[in-house]
């Protein structure tokens, strides 16, 4: 069956994630966690923090493509320092990245009702210890709410 990926169906996401706890929401178009290909939309508010991470894994390159709103992608260095913050929007400059694998990144909504498009290699696996970056704070930390404001004004 053909999935129609159209305003409705965005709008949809966009409302489910603004009311789950994490102010986020998937809707996955693979069938399975352990499928080879993962699409799905993913939904996020400008309260959402995506704890900075990078995929060790050489078949985990990650394609993201905003389809609504806007959205923030900042890259890291290895010891944390910012090597670049793309501003995404479907009708701005940027619409879209590829992020290879190994390399820290992180994304936030800079509007709320943001959605975006993401496409990677399966199986979902959770992020190993060595994927997260140790110089972020976790999700839940108290810190979180000032390091999001810092990822923020990189894009004001």
């Amino acid at each position: 069956m053909i999935t129609v990926i159209d305003q409705a169906l965005l709008a949809e996401v966009s409302a489910e994630a603004k009311q789950a706890p994490r102010r986020r929401r998937n809707r996955n178009f693979h069938p399975a966690d352990d499928y080879p290909g993962h699409r799905l939309l993913n939904a996020i508010e400008p309260d959402s923090y995506v704890m900075p991470h990078r995929h060790l894994d050489p078949t985990k390159d990650e394609s993201i493509v905003c389809l609504r709103g806007r959205l923030g992608i900042v890259v890291f260095g290895p010891s944390g320092e910012v090597d670049r913050n793309i501003a995404l929007s479907p009708a701005g400059e940027n619409v879209g990245v590829d992020i290879p694998h190994g390399v820290y990144h992180s994304v936030l909504a800079l509007e709320s009702g943001t959605v975006f498009f993401e496409a990677k290699a399966g199986p979902y696996v959770p992020l190993a210890g060595d994927e997260k970056a140790p110089w972020a704070p976790v999700e839940g930390d108290a810190r979180v709410a000032d390091y999001l404001a810092q990822l923020r004004r990189l894009f004001d």
